[in-house]
């Protein structure tokens, strides 16, 4: 499935990527930037951007569906668990039901093996939250997330971005 490049990558886009703080206005310019480029690739995803206490941004745009603010809510739930990414836990676990393992005791009406889900992680504090995208396919739902993020930060996205998909 995924090779331990792609999980090096996404490690280091994780520890790349990360706040010196994190509040509601950075959580907006954070969702906008992601629904801008969602706007204008015509991408039919919900956005969910939270922290552990409260969400902060929401955007489900033309396409998106009831059930991608339910696939959300489950990434959520696996970052707040793993303090990663999702993607990262789908590449590490290769598990192409997109279940824990039973003895793990996530149920899987709660938590779900999909990309898509990305730690809200600020410096001096650790991870704080999520950002959420649910409607592409998980490797395209988790790029999304990390090229806003890079351009948020002023990185360079290329730089971070995963290669090519295997297969």
């Amino acid at each position: 499935m995924a090779s331990a490049e792609d999980i090096r990558k996404v490690a280091l886009q994780e520890a790349a990527l990360v706040f010196d703080r994190f509040d509601e206005a950075t959580a907006f310019a954070v969702g906008s930037l992601i629904r801008e480029r969602a706007l204008a690739d015509k991408l039919p995803i919900v956005i969910d951007i939270q922290t552990w206490d409260r969400p902060l941004f929401y955007a489900a745009l033309p396409g998106s569906t009831g059930s991608n603010a339910n696939w959300a809510r489950r990434k959520r739930n696996v970052v707040k668990m793993f303090l990663k990414s999702t993607y990262r836990m789908v590449l590490e676990k290769a598990r192409p039901d997109r279940t824990f393992p039973v003895g793990e005791g996530l149920d899987p009406a709660d938590y779900v093996l999909a990309g898509g889900g990305f730690p809200v992680h600020v410096k001096d504090a650790g991870v704080i939250g999520v950002i959420a995208v649910s409607g592409l396919p998980e490797r395209q739902d988790h790029e999304v997330i990390v090229a806003a993020l890079a351009r948020h930060f002023g990185i360079d996205g290329e730089a971070l971005a995963l290669g090519p998909a295997e297969g």
